[in-house]
């Protein structure tokens, strides 16, 4: 059954009819079997391949010595050993009617992430069933999936079936169950086919065992069904800018992945979000230039005139260009061990674009089984609801529905790297376009100019017990003496009434400073020297809060005080509460602090009292952050 070079996979960029699929389905559903099957019986196992699949399969093979196929595509030593798909395994292989590329999907709960991986470019789901299980929690999960990111194709392969004895009955109860959710979810081309994945029933040819089933086989069907391709070249013109080439002084081009639509020389275009306009002047290719190009080619544009055009920037046909907003609803599948902090701010990656982004509390999360919508104040790992984005500057989008590429984004951790979630646009909020900036005749620097001050804000940040507050009021007095107008936003004080409403979850904290941070850049607006004491635990919302006031008014003191120490003081009696278990999330016990790695001013109070840790911070700020004005 081995191939010989003869039968070796052709080039797939020059197949049009390529097809790409994913298998997913609850865990040990047989996924992975299934495709090693297709390559086994289409022929396009090498003979070196078959003899490790035979050596593999007496060693670590889960069919008592026969042949194993799940091992043609497990290829981490982790899932060989656990039995299970780990990480996304992409696998190109071709027939005589058409070139697939397949992705083996986990079906682990942990694991879903990785799934969504798999899923983002695929054309057709392959669902698996366990002909002895029916339909389970992860199966709906993974339909729900198919369904948010835009497949209409779906095979329901119920597998197995040498296990059930190929019973009919089982077999259309399943479909039924499978039919009756999918049809909730918005999933209606559904081709069911039952199989069994280890002997081969109807992969490629028709089973003897299932005379019942009159559909086609599954290579039958993945060779035929119709793929939607000419959607995207029908819609308008657009391209994500990748990467502006400018070789020398000569050139200037474009370079991107067309993302919908077809572009030729002489088309007007508009290149959003700045709304100038101009005209296509070369199409530019390494094998030369084009007369038109179109959806999924890589191409380098030059313009007829010189305008500004970065990368993440979207080029776009003029007469239908794309909307940007800087406010959206969206979709989002929470895939980090760590809940969603709302508020907090995220790296968000929408096409080529990069920008920050912080995420509203859920409007509701999503139930897979029942579909219910559900409250819910975060997302935790595998969750999927709805919240709305607020960015730190417009983007050009389309809806994800209209265009995956324009309107999928993920989110990254700024302090971690990691990727957090995955997301889909729906639509721009409309109080983005209907609340403007207003001019103002006053600035900020009139009035500081007529306090005779330069404005600051003056972070305070340490445990609690380490005596922020103490130092704070001793150098707004030391402030106050020297004539300098000062305000003192105290944590205790500030929870008496603009943040009365906030516990004291991570979520909550997060909430807590970035209220804070906003009425401290108001206050500097005024002219104002604030000092704000807080214990503010985490790194990245402090980041926030400096990024909020201009460059060199942001100064961070941190007061660096031992834990031991801290809690030795204990005034409030707030740490034996926390030891004792009536204080939850309480920081530095069972929430965490995250030290400053740069701050200003360090001041490590075991080593000076209040009063002098008072006066050294106040000549910093006299002397280098905020002296007077000379009028």
């Amino acid at each position: 059954m081995a191939a010989d070079s003869a039968d070796a996979p052709r080039d797939m960029r020059a197949d049009s009819a390529l097809l790409r699929f994913i298998t997913c389905g609850s865990v040990d559903d047989g996924k992975s079997t299934l495709i090693g099957r297709l390559l086994y019986d289409s022929k396009l196992i090498f003979d070196d391949q078959m003899a490790a699949l035979e050596s593999d399969s007496k060693k670590v093979g889960t069919q008592g010595g026969a042949l194993d196929f799940a091992l043609l595509v497990d290829g981490l030593a982790a899932e060989r050993e656990q039995g299970i798909t780990i990480d996304v395994a992409y696998r190109f292989f071709n027939t005589e009617k058409r070139a697939f590329i397949v992705a083996d999907t986990p079906g682990h709960e942990q694991y879903t992430r990785n799934m969504i991986t798999g899923a983002s470019t695929a054309d057709l789901a392959i669902i698996l069933i366990d002909a002895r299980k029916g339909v389970l929690t992860q199966t709906r999960r993974h339909s729900y999936l198919v369904s948010l990111i835009g497949m209409r194709h779906v095979v329901l392969a119920v597998n197995k079936m040498d296990l059930v004895g190929f019973d009919e009955a089982t077999f259309t109860n399943i479909v039924n169950d499978y039919r009756a959710f999918a049809g909730r979810i918005g999933l209606t081309d559904i081709t069911a086919i039952p199989i069994s994945g280890l002997m081969g029933d109807n992969i490629t040819t028709k089973s003897a065992n299932t005379p019942w089933h009159r559909g086609p086989t599954l290579i039958e069907h993945l060779e035929t069904v119709e793929v939607d391709s000419e959607r995207l070249t029908r819609a308008p013109f657009r391209m994500a800018v990748q990467w502006v080439n400018r070789p020398d002084q000569s050139f200037r081009g474009f370079a991107g992945r067309i993302a919908a639509g077809a572009v030729k020389p002489g088309d007007r275009v508009r290149v959003s979000p700045s709304g100038r306009e101009t005209t296509i002047a070369r199409i530019v290719t390494q094998d030369g230039d084009l007369d038109a190009a179109h959806a999924g080619q890589s191409v380098t544009l030059t313009f007829a005139d010189e305008i500004d055009c970065s990368r993440g920037d979207v080029i776009a046909e003029a007469l239908q260009p794309l909307e940007s907003s800087d406010q959206f609803e969206a979709t989002i599948v929470w895939m980090d061990d760590a809940a969603l902090l709302p508020g907090r701010q995220y790296v968000l990656k929408c096409a080529a674009k990069t920008v920050l982004a912080s995420v509203s509390e859920p409007k509701h999360k999503i139930n897979v089984n029942s579909l219910e919508q559900l409250a819910a104040r975060t997302l935790e790992l595998n969750e999927i609801g709805v919240c709305t984005l607020a960015l730190d500057q417009p983007i050009a989008f389309a809806p994800y529905t209209e265009n995956p590429e324009l309107g999928g984004f993920i989110l990254i951790d700024r302090a971690t790297n990691a990727t957090v979630a995955a997301g889909m646009l729906h639509f721009a909020l409309r109080r983005a376009q209907n609340i403007h900036w207003q001019a103002l005749e006053i600035d900020r620097t009139a009035r500081a100019r007529a306090l005779g001050q330069r404005p600051a804000v003056v972070w305070f940040t340490g445990l609690s017990g380490s005596g922020k507050s103490t130092i704070a009021n001793l150098v707004e007095k030391q402030l106050h003496a020297l004539g300098r107008h000062t305000i003192l936003l105290d944590g205790d004080n500030i929870r008496h009434g603009l943040n009365r409403d906030l516990g004291f979850t991570d979520a909550d904290r997060v909430e807590n400073i970035r209220r804070v941070a906003e009425v401290a850049k108001l206050m500097t607006d005024a002219g104002l020297i604030v000092l704000v004491s807080f214990i503010s635990p985490f790194k990245a919302e402090r980041d926030l809060a400096r990024a909020r006031v201009p460059e060199g008014e942001f100064i961070e003191v941190f007061i660096d005080t031992p834990l031991a120490v801290a809690e030795q003081r204990d005034v409030k009696g707030l740490y034996k509460k926390a030891r004792s278990g009536q204080l939850k999330n309480f920081t530095g016990v069972d929430s965490p602090y995250e030290p400053p790695d740069a701050p200003e001013l360090r001041i490590d109070t075991t080593a000076v009292d209040a009063e002098a840790a008072a006066k050294i911070i106040v000549e910093r700020l006299v002397g280098d952050y905020v002296p007077n004005w000379d009028i």
